[in-house]
């Protein structure tokens, strides 16, 4: 007899004890830091897809989603933000003149990028929100446009 099987039925493994199949119950899942765009994200489908909620919990998936979802959301808000910075012409030349409008500049950056991820976390499809920061990248640059001119 096989030492390990798979039942195609249910997915679980098992592991022969004896002469008995009993089912391997600890999590293969690796455990993983989640960090605030994964907890929003996780608060998000707890309270608006709770089907999806429960089936990553309890296929042991919620953990390595959360992190994907992290990780890439992480990935794309720096990477707005240091678009918005350059947009603006925000260097570290401007850091070392004047500390203060430089500060002042990369909150308010800062500030708007997070609020437009928040907003669309509680409006749209993670898919799309990609796109609905690209849009709020556009709409600053005209924005910092019509300020200077």
């Amino acid at each position: 007899m096989k030492k390990y099987i798979t039942d195609e039925n249910n997915g679980l493994d098992y592991t022969l004890v004896g002469d008995v199949y009993l089912p391997n119950l600890i999590s293969t899942e690796t455990q993983y830091e989640i960090g605030l765009w994964g907890q929003r994200h996780l608060d998000y489908i707890k309270h608006h897809r709770k089907g999806f909620y429960t089936s990553l919990l309890t296929s042991c998936k919620l953990n390595s989603y959360l992190h994907d979802i992290d990780i890439r959301s992480t990935e794309m808000y720096d990477r707005l933000v240091k678009q918005l910075k350059d947009q603006q012409g925000i260097t570290e030349q401007l850091k070392a003149d004047d500390m203060m409008v430089w500060v002042q500049t990369m909150n308010n950056i800062t500030n708007q990028v997070t609020k437009e991820a928040i907003n669309c976390f509680q409006s749209c499809q993670y898919q799309s929100l990609l796109k609905h920061l690209r849009i709020l990248v556009q709409n600053m640059h005209y924005l910092h446009l019509a300020v200077y001119y």
